[in-house]
C-alpha cells in the first residue's frame, strides 16, 4: 500500500517543476524576442554597411538616447502627459457613449452614421483647425489623442451591451427588471472584456495622435524632438524618440492588462488556464 501511494505521489514534483519551467519560459520569451530583434538589427546594419542616416544601428540609437537623455526625458514626460489626458477623456466619453449606443437603438441609428463619417476624417487634417482654435501647444495634442482613441472604445462597449441575448432580456423583464437594470447587471459586465480589449488598441492610437500633433503644432514633446532631429539629420536621435515612445506604449498596455486582470479575471481565466498542462 505504501509503495502504491509512493508511486501515486511521485509524479507531483516533476509536474510542478515542469509548470514552473514553462511559466518562467513564457515570462522570459518576450525579452528574448526583443533582444533577438536588436541583435539581428545590429548584425544586418554592420554586415551590409548601411549608412547611419539611412538606418542607424541599435548601439548608435542607444548612444544618442543616452547623450540626449535629459531632453529625451523632458519631452517624453510631455508626450506621456498629453497622451494620458487625451486617453482618459476618450475612456470616459467612450464608455458613456458606448452604454448609450448599446442600450438604445434610437440613439444608435441616429448618431452612429455621423460618428463613422467623422472617424473616417484623417486626424492630421483636423490639427490645423485645432491650432486656429487653441493655438500651438499642449491642447491640440490632447484633443488629437482623444479624437483618435475615442471611437474604438465606444464601438466595443456598444457591441458588448448590444449583443446581450434577447432571451436573457426577456427573462429579466419577466422577473421585473427595467432597461437600466438589465444594462447595469448584465450589459456592463458583458461589455467589460470588449472594453479592455479596446483600451489596449486605443492607447496605441492615442500615442499616434499625440506624436502627430506634436510634429505639427507643438514646441515640446517626442514628436517635436523627432522633427528637430530629422531636420538636423540626427537620425539615431529620431529613432531614439521612436524607441522611447514604444516603451511608453508598452508600459500603458501593461497597466491596462493589470487592471483587466484585477477587475475581470473571470473573463480571462480560461485563457490563462489554456497554457497549463492538465493534471
Amino acid at each position: 500500500m505504501d509503495a502504491q501511494q509512493a508511486l501515486g505521489k511521485a509524479p507531483a514534483k516533476p509536474r510542478r517543476g515542469w509548470r514552473l519551467m514553462r511559466k518562467t519560459a513564457r515570462n522570459a520569451l518576450p525579452w528574448v524576442v526583443i533582444v533577438a530583434i536588436f541583435v539581428l538589427w545590429e548584425f544586418v546594419v554592420r554586415a551590409f554597411a548601411i549608412e547611419q542616416f539611412v538606418l542607424p544601428a541599435p548601439t548608435a540609437i542607444f548612444a544618442a538616447g543616452w547623450q540626449w537623455r535629459a531632453e529625451m526625458l523632458d519631452n517624453a514626460f510631455q508626450t506621456l502627459m498629453t497622451t494620458v489626458v487625451g486617453f482618459a477623456f476618450a475612456v470616459i466619453f467612450g464608455l458613456v457613449g458606448g452604454v448609450l449606443f448599446g442600450s438604445s437603438t434610437l440613439i444608435y441609428d441616429g448618431f452612429y452614421p455621423a460618428l463613422v463619417g467623422f472617424n473616417s476624417i484623417p486626424k492630421v487634417a483636423v490639427i490645423p483647425i485645432l491650432v486656429i482654435w487653441f493655438g500651438i501647444g499642449t491642447v491640440p495634442a490632447i484633443v488629437t489623442a482623444f479624437l483618435i482613441s475615442f471611437f474604438p472604445i465606444l464601438v466595443n462597449v456598444a457591441a458588448g451591451i448590444a449583443t446581450v441575448e434577447p432571451e436573457l432580456k426577456d427573462v429579466l423583464r419577466a422577473l421585473g427588471a427595467r432597461r437600466w437594470q438589465i444594462v447595469q447587471k448584465v450589459g456592463l459586465p458583458r461589455s467589460m472584456p470588449y472594453f479592455f480589449a479596446s483600451l489596449k488598441v486605443a492607447i496605441t492610437f492615442a500615442f499616434v495622435g499625440s506624436i502627430v500633433a506634436e510634429t505639427v503644432a507643438a514646441n515640446k514633446g517626442i514628436g517635436n524632438l523627432m522633427l528637430v532631429a530629422s531636420s538636423r539629420f540626427e537620425v539615431p536621435l529620431a529613432f531614439a524618440g521612436l524607441l522611447v515612445t514604444s516603451i511608453m506604449g508598452i508600459g500603458m498596455h501593461l497597466v491596462a492588462e493589470l487592471i483587466e486582470r484585477r477587475t475581470i479575471g473571470w473573463a480571462t481565466r480560461g485563457v490563462a488556464a489554456a497554457g497549463q498542462p492538465r493534471t
